[in-house]
């Protein structure tokens, strides 16, 4: 290794570990399920974004080990020259009626799609307002479009309106766009999509929900816009599959034309291997899971509700979260670590998150409750909080 490389790496991952900022990754044997299990111990697991147990289902792994058999386990190309199977048209068809919109496109990943859509629209001559705590994919995505990036003050309907104003009066752009997150994953807050569609409109401005989060979470499972009943009024609904839906991928849903340029223009989809055969058919039966029963979305949120009340009476700081998202927001970065650390001790993975992911001093351990979960599991978590919080002094 070159002498410059070898200081730079030594002297920067030497700041992170005495800052509390170097990120320990944990290696999970086995399944990634309400209780996993890490360097051979069992653990209640908080931090995955499994929200609905989907991973697990299976309903989906037999779907999967069909089409494996039917398909084979790679598409063998990317999807403009002949790595469009039947197995993803079907998938797009069903996003698109599962979204409420004419069409839809899938993306190998989240990340891509962010980082395909919004370039594959916006440019230099245009401007994109985006919420102060949107996801670092949406921040990754609006540079690469080189476009004017615009912060907006997270949430704020008047800095919002302002700033939009501003920029069409300003005559320098040819579009507009305002991008937020549905569900904000650090904090569990949900985008004002209604105020924000009224803005949009008044402004014409193009509108971009990143729904991550919501997907599977809200609308009853549809998602956030969907939730607002306002399929017609925004015009990218992007998500995960790897979150809710429990597989892996990304998709843009949208009107027609929309999905034929982002399959033209979206990079990510021109020049990578599209989506696997087997985890395509199991995304398709994930959301018919979804399209068949709510069960598994009330479950989340009764567990959710459950486990925020508990905590908040024991006296954590779980900020203002409207959805299952639950963080515990201890602020100091290395008391952040170790509550974390001590918690894993007490049978309990709950994850610390802190900067950059989160600002300076805003550090917290992120709780996922899933529709897996059991009470009693919930129960076992909330006792290891309550003793860990004292011994910290994290709680009284």
């Amino acid at each position: 290794m070159s002498k410059v490389l070898n200081d730079f790496l030594t002297a920067n991952l030497n700041e992170l570990k005495e800052n509390g900022l170097y990120n320990e990754i944990n290696v999970v044997q086995g399944a990634n399920g309400p209780k996993i299990k890490i360097d051979g111990k069992e653990l209640i697991n908080l931090s995955s974004n499994n929200y609905l147990g989907l991973a697990t289902n299976d309903r989906l792994k037999k779907a999967a080990k069909e089409t494996i058999d039917s398909h084979g386990v790679g598409a063998g190309a990317v999807r403009t020259i002949n790595g469009t199977l039947d197995v993803h048209m079907a998938l797009e068809k069903k996003i698109a009626e599962f979204k409420g919109t004419e069409a839809a496109i899938a993306f190998q990943s989240g990340f891509n799609c962010n980082m395909g859509a919004i370039s594959a629209v916006m440019n230099k001559e245009d401007a994109i307002l985006s919420d102060e705590l949107n996801h670092a994919s949406i921040i990754d995505g609006c540079r690469l479009s080189k476009a004017k990036i615009i912060r907006v003050k997270h949430s704020d309907m008047e800095d919002l309106r302002a700033k939009a104003q501003e920029a069409v009066e300003s005559g320098q752009y040819k579009k507009i766009m305002y991008i937020t997150d549905g569900v904000f994953s650090m904090d569990g807050d949900v985008a004002l999509l209604p105020e924000i569609a009224k803005i949009a409109e008044e402004f014409n401005l193009i509108t971009y929900v990143d729904d991550a989060h919501g997907s599977g979470v809200m609308g009853k499972g549809a998602g956030t816009v969907k939730h607002f009943g306002l399929q017609d009024k925004i015009d990218f609904q992007m998500g995960t599959l790897s979150k809710a839906i429990g597989v892996v991928g990304g998709y843009v849903a949208g009107t027609q034309e929309l999905i034929d340029w982002l399959k033209v223009a979206g990079r990510p989809f021109l020049f990578s291997t599209s989506l696997t055969p087997g985890d395509s058919a199991a995304i398709t039966e994930a959301i018919d899971i979804l399209m068949e029963s709510t069960e598994l979305h009330d479950k989340l949120w009764e567990n959710g509700d459950y486990l925020k009340k508990g905590l908040k009476e024991l006296g954590f700081d779980i900020g203002h979260s409207e959805t299952p998202i639950t963080p515990c927001i201890i602020g100091d970065e290395k008391t952040t670590q170790e509550f974390s650390k001590r918690l894993m001790e007490e049978g309990v993975y709950a994850k610390s998150i802190v900067f950059p992911t989160v600002p300076k001093g805003t550090g917290r351990v992120r709780n996922m409750p899933t529709a897996a979960h059991t009470t009693e599991m919930l129960d076992e978590a909330l006792a290891a909080y309550a003793k860990v919080g004292r011994e910290l002094n994290i709680i009284k």
